[in-house]
């Protein structure tokens, strides 16, 4: 569970912060965690044309920012991506289903960003079958620009309330060349009461809760160490750290203020949702996976260029006991007719919202590879 930083300081009362704020203002002045946004700032930077692409091919959206992805350089124009083992989502995704498609947006922005750099990707997935590489990339001269990789350093999930504006219908027609787009009023309506409810499962469960909080990285110090996770910093929530209202132990309480105040600001921006975005697939196999992250990816390049906000919430989508009750509602009312539903996000109109921390390239590459 990540807290707004719009609506930190509903958590107390803001005399406390202003006087944190005011007694520390040198040091919260400092808190952008400049080490773990730097991959943002060295994308395109490289000469090689498969360490350019994977320069931005690694800040693609991924689940809980785990960036699950290895890669292996071979020779002077290959490269195998294979899944980090030791980044899984257990409790919530005990197949892997969420971590492949977000294998598959990297592999889609990383061939946006060849075919802006003039380079063309032979893309073969799973040459070794569905245990070994994600893929094997073989990068020729002579691709040709999508203009979706315009919007790839501006492209972010953004976890905040949305504008009550409609998306408008010619908008949500072009949308629907990638995935289904919901406007109805009575779908919406239905939805925003679905996310909810399997939101709370997720949070109220204490073994699913706790796989988020074990993610959570808090303050500057924790973040620029570990660019992964659920980053909570910045001036606000560093504030409600010094006083010792934000603290890793109360996310993971019920009872306490910060848990009970999160929960109501994730239903404020559950709430403040004017459509959504649907991609399902036939079957459920790990090419599908591959192929729903390709689709998800492109999905918010497209939005982004268009001035929309996208945020996943596929909490409904998960496997497991608990959630299986919105699952099964989750797929009669959006896979009506059979198949997977592979993603579902909240699409409006939201505020813009800073980067998100990724490890540097050299630690994603095998055997430190540059």
């Amino acid at each position: 569970m990540e807290l707004s930083r719009r609506k930190t300081l509903a958590l107390i009362g803001g005399g406390i912060v202003v006087a944190a704020a005011t007694s520390a203002t040198g040091f919260l002045a400092t808190r952008t965690p400049e080490s773990a946004l730097r991959p943002w700032s060295l994308a395109g930077s490289y000469d090689d044309a498969r360490l350019n692409a994977l320069s931005f091919a690694l800040l693609a959206p991924n689940p809980h920012n785990l960036q699950p992805w290895q890669v292996e350089l071979i020779g002077d124009d290959r490269l195998r991506v294979f899944r980090d083992e030791t980044r899984r989502l257990p409790e919530t995704d005990p197949y892997d289903r969420q971590i492949t498609i977000g294998l598959g947006c990297f592999l889609e922005q990383m061939v946006l960003a060849a075919g802006a750099d003039g380079y063309s990707v032979d893309l073969a997935l799973f040459p070794d079958g569905p245990e070994g590489a994600i893929a094997e990339a073989k990068f020729s001269k002579g691709g040709k620009a999508d203009a979706l990789a315009d919007h790839i350093l501006d492209r972010r999930s953004c976890k905040e309330p949305y504008e009550a504006r409609a998306v408008p219908p010619e908008l949500a027609d072009t949308l629907r060349l990638v995935a289904d787009i919901h406007t109805d009023p009575t779908m919406v309506s239905s939805l925003r009461k679905l996310t909810w409810d399997a939101w709370m499962v997720e949070a109220m469960t204490p073994r699913t809760m706790q796989e988020s909080v074990d993610l959570m990285r808090f303050g500057k110090a924790e973040i620029n160490a570990m660019p992964d996770g659920i980053d909570l910093g910045g001036p606000f929530l560093e504030s409600l750290m010094l006083v010792g209202v934000l603290t890793r132990e109360d996310q993971a309480d019920p009872d306490s203020t910060g848990f009970k105040e999160g929960i109501k600001i994730y239903s404020e921006m559950l709430q403040a949702t004017p459509a959504y975005a649907v991609i399902t697939t036939p079957t459920n196999t790990r090419q599908d996976h591959i192929n729903a992250g390709r689709r998800w990816l492109r999905l918010n390049l497209a939005t982004t260029g268009s001035g929309l906000a996208l945020h996943p919430v596929s909490q409904a989508l998960q496997e497991y006991p608990e959630m299986a009750p919105h699952y099964d509602a989750v797929h009669a009312m959006l896979a009506p007719g059979g198949g997977t539903v592979q993603m579902l996000g909240r699409l409006g109109y939201g505020p813009t919202v800073p980067r998100t921390p990724r490890w540097p390239l050299k630690a994603k590459l095998i055997d430190g590879q540059t």
